[in-house]
């Protein structure tokens, strides 16, 4: 699992799958938060502006990415 430092408090889970070089496109990303295919935590959400904190773990497409400070 690779650790994504980010720059506050707080990331939205659709900046943060860019961020974190889980997906190529914003667009890309919108879909699959829509569809589903997102977990933060283990468990799905369809809301692009989610908000992530230091120590949530996000997985798309197989691959993870954990939220760091």
């Amino acid at each position: 699992m690779r650790e994504v430092p980010i720059g506050s408090d707080m990331i939205r889970l659709g900046q943060f799958l860019k961020l974190a070089d889980l997906i190529d496109t914003g667009g890309e990303g919108k879909v699959l938060i829509a569809e589903g295919d997102v977990t933060v935590n283990g468990e799905v959400d369809t809301r692009r502006g989610r908000q992530l904190h230091p120590g949530d773990i996000v997985a798309v497409n197989g691959r993870e990415a954990k939220v760091v400070a």
